[in-house]
């Protein structure tokens, strides 16, 4: 095990094989210009190297501006190839914030480029078993929520901001009744005057305590502790302290020393929301696909991962959303690793109507399904929106269209609500 590849997509007015050998300097051991004491010996123990090139079809204008060629007068065709690189595992060690900025670092600021975005990361067993796992994943969230044999219910807290601690609570105690598996706090109400995250998290698990004892049912909560690093690991035992089960982290804002530390630091699990990832990834020339994004976050340990939802409200293709989930199920090195997976949060204007084409999409059904608004807006109140997404869901295992369900007045309410015009 000496190195770790990633695949690339570069544009360039230049030589596609020389514009690739660039990246590969600046991302390991040179530069504009061979210094002194880069040895032929060092370039060949530290140096990243190019092992395939695929050109692709030529564009017939730049994708994004560059001042460099602009000063130089670069005309095109605007070639574009798809690259490999190889990575000596050296250089990074066991640092994951080194690890992501080898992959994408300075290399989308590269001046022989019109565009550039990491398609693909490819890591050996024995590079990736020096990163994290995720403590809990499918099989620890299914055994704490005690689902086994369907997807996972989940809503949010809305209005997402602006309830106080008293009104948090009684909006989770309510939707423990109503049989929801899973609630998280919305990435915006993080430590908020009005329901600061110490009072919150106290009241809110005094509800599903209540429920617990009543029912024997223990109701997952991913509660919002992104914050600074020491305040995170705070938050994260006061959770504990409560007989919480997880935290929810803004990956993006944390970052991966943060997240990483977390993880060592606690066994709760790790939800993980990557609210902003479109500034990555909406230009097809620019940023990152979800597969290496989704890798880097996993060596962090978390235990979900948002993917956004099908037929949404967001601006992803379905195909791009169903691969991202199916990115998450898969082991990142060891194909027969079933340990490492993360469970896929479907989200993003969800509710029963779209959750037989998810269910399609992930036919073994391991998937957190949140319907935020699917939920809380449903005509006849929260517990008729839990009931609509379980009798869709009966509707599928018995290769029902959901119209034709005749014993199941939550959902045609669902589909009279949500689905019209639809």
């Amino acid at each position: 095990m000496t190195e770790f590849r990633a695949v690339y997509l570069i544009e360039t007015p230049l030589e596609p094989a020389r514009v690739a050998d660039i990246l590969a300097g600046e991302q390991s051991s040179g530069t504009f210009v061979r210094v002194a004491g880069e040895t032929d010996a060092l370039r060949a123990r530290s140096r990243a190297t190019v092992v395939r090139l695929e050109e692709l079809e030529p564009l017939p204008r730049p994708s994004l501006p560059n001042a460099l060629l602009e000063r130089m007068g670069q005309a095109g065709p605007w070639r574009r190839a798809r690259v490999t690189i190889a990575f000596p595992v050296a250089n990074v060690g066991r640092n994951l914030p080194t690890l992501a900025a080898t992959l994408a670092g300075n290399l989308y600021d590269l001046g022989e480029t019109t565009g550039l975005r990491l398609l693909r990361l490819e890591l050996p067993s024995a590079f990736r078993d020096r990163f994290e796992r995720p403590a809990q994943g499918v099989a620890g969230t299914r055994a704490s929520t005690a689902v086994h044999d369907r997807p996972l219910i989940g809503t949010i807290i809305k209005p997402n901001v602006g309830l106080d601690t008293a009104a948090t609570a009684e909006l989770v105690g309510g939707l423990c009744k109503a049989g929801i598996d899973f609630i998280k706090d919305d990435e915006c109400c993080g430590d908020p005057e009005h329901a600061p995250v110490a009072q919150r998290v106290a009241a809110v698990m005094d509800k599903v305590r209540r429920f617990r004892d009543r029912t024997g049912r223990q109701v997952m909560v991913a509660f919002n502790i992104t914050d600074e690093h020491d305040a995170m690991r705070r938050h994260a035992d006061l959770v504990q302290r409560e007989g919480g089960s997880c935290l929810m982290v803004s990956l993006n804002w944390a970052g991966f020393a943060s997240v990483q530390a977390l993880r060592r630091h606690t066994g709760l699990a790790i939800h993980g929301h990557r609210n902003g990832f479109g500034m990555f990834s909406r230009c097809p020339a620019l940023g990152m696909d979800f597969q290496p994004y989704q890798a880097l976050w996993r060596l962090a340990g978390i235990d979900h991962m948002h993917v956004h939802g099908l037929a949404g409200k967001f601006a992803q293709a379905d195909a791009e959303v169903i691969d991202g989930a199916m990115d998450c199920l898969t082991p990142l090195a060891d194909p027969a690793d079933e340990r490492d997976v993360v469970l896929p949060v479907f989200s993003s204007g969800q509710w029963a109507g779209t959750l037989p084409r998810t269910a399609a999409a992930v036919p073994s059904g391991d998937f957190l399904f949140m319907c935020g608004g699917g939920i809380l807006a449903h005509p006849g109140g929260a517990a008729a929106g839990v009931k609509s997404l379980h009798q869709a869901w009966r509707a599928v295992q018995e290769g029902q269209a959901l119209a034709a369900a005749a014993d199941a007045p939550e959902l045609q309410q669902a589909l009279a609500f949500f689905g019209k015009g639809k």
